[in-house]
Parts: structure tokens; sequence; C-alpha cells
């Protein structure tokens, strides 16, 4: 905080001196001051890598290897990220993940902010977490005498005019010519732009029309001071970023987040997640829903389909040990439960009820032939084996290529093909076998009703014949 422009160069020259000997960036960019971060304390860099078939490392695996290597320049931070390919909300940070703080006590925000950065720091799996907090910028307050200003015929306006023609390059007039014009920009020269002390020079001019130095209706103030007060939603607030090591879960770090905020912060501090982070809340809440609507949907049309409420439970019987397979899948190859993961569950459930519905389907219609359950189930196995590997084999090279990530972008698109591929194979190697026993004890229930009525039945008949046996007799005496 409090660099001069220069200094800011200088710094970042040697950060490009690190970036451009990397084999694996292709090209770069790198600009200071005048962006979204602020003024020119602050710079940016874009690094676009080589194809990547012509290096060895993915996006991520390249940060972790250039983060301590520009940790090691003295004097400046850099703050890495992987962009998204589509931004998603929030503002613009030093790091991917924003969580915001809105309170209208400014300064308990800024020290509740503060200290709750310093705890996220220490947390296991978070990497480069900042905050959009610059409290120590330096800076001159000046503090107007009005009285003696208004005795000499000085107004306010008059000093905050006097200081814009200084220090913010005002525009006074414009210069027109036969094919062009030129603005005409007012401001102290370079040298007296950077010394405090160059403002005991500035001249104010009285309603008399003589000139009176500033220092004479003004006191000038050297202080410390925020760089920029940051707003959402009309309160002043604070943004905290960071970053994440590979295979951390960005839903293990927004739980541990949140519990930190309520630990630490008053109850007057409001906080949210914005941006990926908000977007990925708000995602697992609704996927879990889609889910469930998605396996309901499917058993009311195979219910309406099959004309039963057993057939269908039959069929997704198989769904749990395909879930089950993909998570697995994941947690081995050490990949987080991401937006294409689920997609890649939801994927799972078209996949394994083809597999319910070719045994199922057939052995209903080996038992309308005169099949015992047992048996058209066993036939239903043996048959259907054949087409059911053909079409679960055909599934697995599909997604195959996804798993193994190849291609320019593959890191994103991995997690589906993990997912369907683990879970493919995981609910193929259980499903002949548990299906088969599923559908015998849920035909066993469907029937039990009806063979209850079969064994309650020869009890009332005998009872029935004692009745009739004696007018028989009696007729037959007659």
């Amino acid at each position: 905080e409090g660099i001069s422009f220069e200094s800011m160069v200088r710094h970042q020259l040697a950060l490009v001196d690190i970036v451009k000997t990397d084999e694996n960036v292709a090209s770069f960019m790198a600009s200071v001051g005048g962006g979204y971060m602020g003024g020119a304390n602050a710079g940016r860099m874009f690094l676009s890598l080589k194809p990547r078939h012509e290096r060895k490392l993915s996006a991520d695996e390249i940060i972790e290897q250039l983060r301590p290597k520009l940790a090691q320049v003295p004097g400046i931070r850099a703050y890495l990220q992987n962009v998204p390919p589509i931004q998603v909300g929030g503002r613009m940070s030093k790091s991917q993940y924003q969580f915001t703080l809105q309170s209208p006590d400014m300064e308990e925000m800024y020290a509740g902010a503060m200290k709750l950065a310093q705890r996220i720091s220490e947390l296991d799996g978070f990497v480069d977490v900042t905050t959009d907090v610059q409290l120590k910028n330096p800076q001159v307050i000046v503090e107007i005498d009005r009285d003696k200003a208004s005795t000499l015929g000085i107004t306010a306006e008059q000093i905050e005019l006097a200081l814009s023609s200084a220090y913010a390059a005002r525009q006074i007039s414009t210069i027109y010519a036969p094919q062009d014009q030129y603005q005409v920009i007012i401001e102290l020269a370079d040298e007296y732009q950077r010394d405090p002390a160059a403002l005991e020079l500035l001249y104010l001019r009285t309603r008399h029309g003589k000139l009176v130095p500033l220092q004479a209706v003004a006191k000038l103030v050297p202080a410390v001071g925020p760089l920029s007060v940051n707003h959402s939603g009309q309160l002043p607030s604070v943004t905290i970023s960071f970053n994440l090591k590979p295979g951390f879960a960005l839903g293990t770090a927004t739980a541990q987040v949140d519990a930190l905020a309520r630990e630490l912060l008053p109850a007057g501090i409001s906080t949210s997640f914005q941006g990926t982070a908000q977007v990925f809340q708000s995602s697992l809440k609704n996927l879990g829903l889609l889910l469930i609507v998605a396996v309901l949907v499917i058993y009311i049309v195979l219910g309406i389909l099959y004309e039963s409420f057993i057939h269908p439970i039959t069929i997704l019987s198989a769904l749990p040990f395909a879930g089950f397979g993909a998570l697995l899948t994941l947690m081995v190859f050490d990949v987080e439960l991401s937006l294409y993961a689920f997609v890649g569950i939801i994927m799972l459930i078209g996949l394994v009820k083809k597999n319910g519905i070719m045994m199922i389907d057939f052995a209903i219609e080996a038992q309308r032939a005169g099949h015992t359950p047992l048996e058209a189930i066993y036939q239903a196995s043996v048959i259907r084996f054949r087409p059911i590997m053909m079409t679960t084999m055909a599934a697995l090279m599909g997604a195959l290529p996804i798993a193994l990530g190849v291609g320019a972008g593959a890191e994103a698109r991995r997690p589906l093909g993990l997912a369907v591929l683990g879970g493919l194979l995981f609910s193929q190697m259980l499903t002949l076998f548990a299906t088969p026993v599923f559908y015998t004890y849920m035909e066993a229930l469907r029937t039990w009703p009806e063979r209850r009525r079969r064994r309650r039945s020869p009890d009332e008949h005998p009872a029935s014949a004692r009745h009739a046996t004696p007018a028989l007799s009696s007729e037959a005496r007659d």
C-alpha cells in the first residue's frame, strides 16, 4: 500500500522475468494500475498456456509450480487462479472464491474481516487468502479553517477546485485543429505530485484578487486510511477471497468458512458467498431435488408402462449400486463431486435403468407363458446377458475418453466420465445378481395377498360340506 507507480512496474517486471522462462507458457500480457483492482498498487498478468499435447502439466499443476517461484520476489504478492470458462456473478478479486461481509459499522466490519481472513489462512486446503481491505494507504487530510477562509473570501469549493486542478488531471479546454482536436489537461509536474510538501506551494486567489497560500486557510494532516470503500447492495462491504489446493472440495471449504464466520463475527455483520462459491451452494440444493424428481418421473413412467407399482421398483433397484460406484470412483481418483460429476450421476440413472428394463420385461413375458418367477428371471438373466453387456460396453467406451481426460479442457469434464465409468462398472457387476433376487422377493410380495386368500379358501369349503351332508342324507332316506 502506498507504493508508487514506477516501483510497482519494477516489481511486476520481476514477476514477468519468472513467467517468461516457464516452458509451459506460450504468451502473456501484463499491466499495472487503472484496472478493476484499484490504483497504482495493483497489477494484472494474463498467461496463455501452450496446447495440452505440448505440455505435461495441467493448468492447476502449473499454478502450483509457479506459486512458490513468484512468492520469492520481495515487496510484491502474486495471486494465481485458473479462471473458469464462465464467470458467474461476484466481483473481480485476487482469488477465485469470494466471501462477502456487510455492515453499516465499518470499523467493526474491518476488524472482523481481518480476524476472519487470518483464521481462514490457517486452515488446511486454503491458499491465496486475501481481502480487498487496504487501510494503510498514505493520505493527507486537508482541514479547512472555515472562519479564516470566510474572512479572506475563499470558499471550500475554491479549495476543492485547486486540489482537483493540481492532482486530478482536470480538463480545462479543448484545442480544435482542422483535422483533430486536443484536450488541455492541467496538473502538477510529476515530481511535485509525489511529494506531500508540495501542497504548501499551492496558492488560492481571494475575492480581492490576492494570492493566499493553502496553509493559511487549511491545516495539512498526514495520515493513513482506506484506499477505497467497497459497497454491496448500498452497504459497506469487505470481500475475502481464497483459492483451494487441488483435490480440496469446495463444499468442505464453504462449510468451514461458514463455521468460522459464526464463531468470530458479531451479529451485526451479515455474510454471504459470492460468484462461483454462491452458485455452488445454490446448485447443490437444487441438484439434490433434481435427482429426486428424475427418479420419481422415471418411476411414474415405468408404472404407467407396466401397470404396476412393484416392477418399477425392481427396475430401479440397481441405482444405489451405480451411485455408490460413481462416488467410490471419484474418491479413489481424488476428484471432487462437481457439477459435471453430478450430471454424470444423473446420466447413470438412464443407463442403469436400461439394464433392468431388458431383464424385467423378458421375465414378465416368461411368467405370462406359464413359468414361475424364479424360472422367468433366470431365463431373462441368461438370454438378456448379451444385449445388456453390449449396451453397457458401448456406454463404457463412450465415457472412457472423457474419464482419461483427453483433449483441451478435459480436466473440467473428467469428473463426468469417471462418474459414468465407475457407476456402470460397479452396478454391472452386481445388477445380474442383485436384480433377480430383488425380482423374486418383489414378486412374492406382489402375489402374497392372492396366496393368502388361497390358503384360507380350503378352510372354508369343508365347513360348507358338513352343513350340506345331512340334507343330502335326508333326501336319500325319503
